[in-house]
């Protein structure tokens, strides 16, 4: 039954309406839990929840329930998340319950059905429709997940605004570690009118067993592996760490031969590619999983699915796993207790540590959870020597204890037991003023310094804080009206404004690539005559795009390498090269271009001083090497980091696709869009896919999951446009070896003619090989179409122009779609 069938009753009450919502869950299956009972009656009589309960009691359906009774109401319903995977998850749960056209989506990627009477968004976009609307915006209520997010010190902000600019709204605020509630609970009473109950408790229906062990971490999951206490979730704090101890426990006999099997049978026709995906399917095969945010989405997919269907008894991955993950735990096991932070490294607070440890235990499947953190090395070490010395006092005073490694931020079983015990940290106010926060105030209807004085004076901050907010607001204010972008009025206007933006914001204003804007701008600083000018306007997109940091580390490691070796050719002293390796990073271009014009566009735009762009060379990179997803992946050694390369490109797609204008757009560029979409979809089609589905609800996407762990890609050569593309980019590939004359890694590509014979004459006749953006581009390269085939020419630039020479290949289609990479039949090269 569609859960909206419940408002069609007669008479329904909110007493009735209660009622029959419990009997939908039952019908479920669930019965309801006592906190999950209170908290239901009181958002049904119309009251804020602060629902601060243990991971696994049932959240979630609380909000279910809390937006039917918002719909029972009239009344439009937000639920907001930190991150756009726990909003689009939400998104098709709703769906699954209310009906798809009940619900929407709006995150800075993507808006669907936008009218909804439920929304799904991120904190952010909720938070600046709380700006630019206040009390009349129509929400009428709010389920804001994982509140502790209010004490982030980027994000906290997005947390507490809605609460200063929704009066008219009712609350349900959920979180397994919020700690002390009661200022929240006062402040929503007094803010919204309406009472505010705590619905907290410490009580897990899956009750946790906490153990701090010194024996070595293979032994320690052997034990829990044979004692039934898998699938076992070993946290490490970095996703080398996470790899590293899987590889090593492929030693331990963890999955008997039938369990193996089982494993081989599910993963079926799962397409592994090179690099990291080899190493994953060698240890699912053990039972071991892998699991981060580095990892393709469908090796994370993957190993999901085969945890939950009891197919893995280990899993490593990271401490991300307390939000978004989707695995089913019996057991935690934490390798220790501290964590790098990016500043320092530093023991885990008690808010970590808790929604690390709640996710033991799987309610409906398990009795009992199990946290379990591991002794350091030294402590194992130690714990060892003394059982080995056993009561022999002679023997234990001979014991040379280890000591922990010099800088080693340690823990003891101490360190386990006060945060076994500890509360969740106070949380602390977040707010910040910023030009964005500015403009969406003025943009509102009314008077804004009216509006402006309250968001400043009655806000969470202590009141010195609250100085400093005000003084910085007078000044961002002053130079928004001074750049002309704020227009003070002197008698207010029809909606009761009494000053009034110059300039039109994007929608979501500051969330959906901010610098979109600018880059609409520098479009026309571009010489449409320039060869490169396809490629510029590429890099002008990645400009604005976040940076993969992992990606540009490793190219700048890989320009710094390159930079050392010419350095010793050319005889200069290790000091000063040392000095001028600092000067070397990633490659950057149009930087020299980009700055400036920024600079420009901030004097008349001065709110993207927030902002900055970030010249950089991923998409191009790969243009100018022609090199395939796994080629890139390999070249600079990111096996562990596909997810973050492959979300970047996906990035890059969505913004050539939305952000060039037809103005702007050649048929050069046209290609390589189709191109850059056809490559990631073939790696991992999940990230397009469902972009597609939230911008275009109801289209088909590329991957149908047709068994267990398998998918069932469309063929590479069914988007022809992409794949000559592709095409052009393998053989020019080869000409790029040829051009420096590495006949090696060319017959590695190609085997078969001696090359460096071949192309001799070639060389007789001309000094180089062109590799240009002429060279490079469409109009060297002529293909001839035949059943089954394509017969391809990549005609050789020249110095002299002539044009005589040629790469020729025969490209098999059907050996390509099955490899899902171009496969030649052969490459041979000619004159004439």
């Amino acid at each position: 039954m569609d859960l909206t069938d419940l408002l069609e009753i007669p008479g329904t009450d909110a007493d009735a309406l209660y009622e029959s919502f419990a009997a939908w869950a039952a019908e479920q299956g669930t019965t309801l839990y006592p906190a999950q009972d209170e908290a239901l009656m009181e958002l049904a009589s119309g009251s804020n929840v602060i629902l601060a309960t243990p991971t696994g009691s049932g959240k979630s359906l609380v909000a279910v329930g809390a937006h039917l009774f918002a719909m029972a109401n009239g009344q439009r319903s937000y639920y907001t998340a930190p991150i756009k995977a726990l909003v689009s998850e939400k998104f098709f749960a709703l769906c699954e319950v209310f009906g798809a056209e009940n619900v929407g989506m709006v995150t800075g990627d993507a808006a669907v059905n936008a009218d909804a009477p439920i929304i799904c968004a991120t904190a952010e976009i909720l938070a600046n429709l709380a700006l630019r609307e206040g009390a009349a915006a129509e929400v009428g209520q709010v389920v804001m997940d994982e509140f502790h997010f209010y004490a982030d010190p980027d994000r906290g902000w997005a947390w507490q605004v809605p609460i200063i600019e929704l009066p008219r709204a009712q609350f349900l605020v959920m979180s397994a570690t919020l700690g002390e509630v009661d200022f929240f609970a006062t402040d929503l009473e007094r803010r919204t009118g309406r009472s505010t109950a705590v619905v907290a408790g410490t009580e897990r229906p899956v009750p946790l067993t906490f153990s701090y062990v010194r024996t070595p971490i293979t032994e320690t999951l052997e034990e829990l592996v044979t004692t039934h206490q898998a699938p076992v979730y070993v946290v490490h704090f970095t996703q080398a760490a996470a790899l590293e101890r899987a590889q090593a426990l492929t030693s331990v006999n963890l999955a008997s031969r039938a369990e193996k099997d089982a494993i081989a049978a599910a993963i079926g026709e799962f397409r592994f590619a090179t690099g990291f995906g080899k190493t994953l399917s060698r240890l699912i095969r053990h039972g071991i999983g892998v699991h981060h945010a580095g990892m393709l989405p469908k090796y994370r997919r993957l190993v999901e699915k085969l945890a939950q269907d009891g197919l893995l008894k280990v899993v490593c991955g990271t401490d991300t796993l307390g939000v978004g993950i989707n695995v089913p735990i019996r057991t935690v096991l934490l390798t220790g207790l501290t964590k790098f932070d990016g500043v320092r490294t530093r023991r885990l607070k008690a808010r970590e540590f808790h929604q690390i440890a709640g996710r033991a235990g799987r309610a409906g499947f398990d009795t009992m959870g199990t946290v379990v953190v591991q002794a350091p090395e030294h402590e194992v070490e130690n714990a060892r020597l003394i059982a080995k010395a056993g009561d022999d006092p002679k023997k234990q005073r001979k014991i040379q204890r280890r000591k922990p490694p010099e800088g080693f931020v340690s823990w003891s079983e101490e360190t386990f037991d006060r945060l076994v015990v500890a509360q969740p940290e106070p949380m602390v106010s977040r707010f910040a003023v910023t030009n964005s926060l500015l403009l969406n105030v003025i943009a509102r209807p009314g008077n804004c310094f009216v509006a402006m004085r309250h968001l400043l004076e009655d806000n969470h901050e202590p009141r010195p804080a609250q100085r400093r907010h005000i003084l910085r607001a007078i000044r961002l204010y002053r130079a928004l009206r001074d750049a002309g972008v704020v227009q003070q009025l002197s008698e207010p206007d029809a909606t009761g404004r009494r000053a009034r933006l110059t300039v039109d914001l994007q929608r979501d204003f500051a969330l959906d690539q901010p610098l979109s804007p600018f880059a609409l701008a520098a479009f026309e600083l571009l010489d449409r005559e320039n060869p490169t000018y396809t490629l510029d306007v590429v890099s002008l997109i990645e400009a604005t795009l976040e940076d993969p940091r992992q990606l540009l580390m490793a190219q700048q490691h890989k320009a710094r390498g390159a930079a050392v070796a010419e350095m010793k050719a050319d005889g200069i002293e290790y000091e000063e090269r040392m000095e001028l390796l600092e000067e070397v990073t990633w490659p950057k271009p149009l930087a020299e271009l980009i700055e400036p014009a920024f600079e420009t566009y901030r004097a008349g735009h001065p709110w993207v001083s927030e902002f900055a762009p970030s010249p950089k060379s991923v998409v191009r990179d790969m243009i100018e090497r022609a090199m395939t997803f796994a080629e890139l992946i390999s070249f600079y050694e990111l096996a562990r980091s596909e997810g973050v390369v492959l979300r970047y490109l996906a990035d890059a797609y969505r913004a050539l696709r939305r952000t060039v204008p037809d103005a702007a757009r050649t048929e050069e560029l046209g290609d390589i869009t189709e191109w850059l979409g056809e490559l990631i979809r073939q790696v991992d089609s999940s990230l397009l896919d469902e972009w597609e589905q939230l911008t275009n609800p109801g289209a088909e996407t590329d991957t149908e999951q047709i068994a267990f762990g398998a998918e069932s890609v469309r063929p590479i050569s069914a988007n022809e446009r992409a794949f000559r593309v592709m095409v052009r980019n393998a053989m020019f590939r080869r000409v790029e070896l040829a051009s420096r004359r590495r006949w090696y890694d060319l017959d590695e590509l190609s085997p078969g003619p001696d090359w460096a014979e071949d192309f001799a004459p070639y060389f007789d006749e001309y000094a180089a090989i062109g590799t240009g953006p002429d060279a490079r581009g469409p109009q060297l390269f002529q293909v001839d179409k035949r059943p089954g085939f394509w017969h391809v020419r990549q005609v050789l630039d020249d110095p002299a122009g002539d044009h005589g020479w040629a790469l020729t290949a025969i490209v098999d289609l059907e050996e390509s779609d099955a490899a899902g990479e171009v496969v030649f039949d052969e490459v041979t090269v000619s004159a004439g």
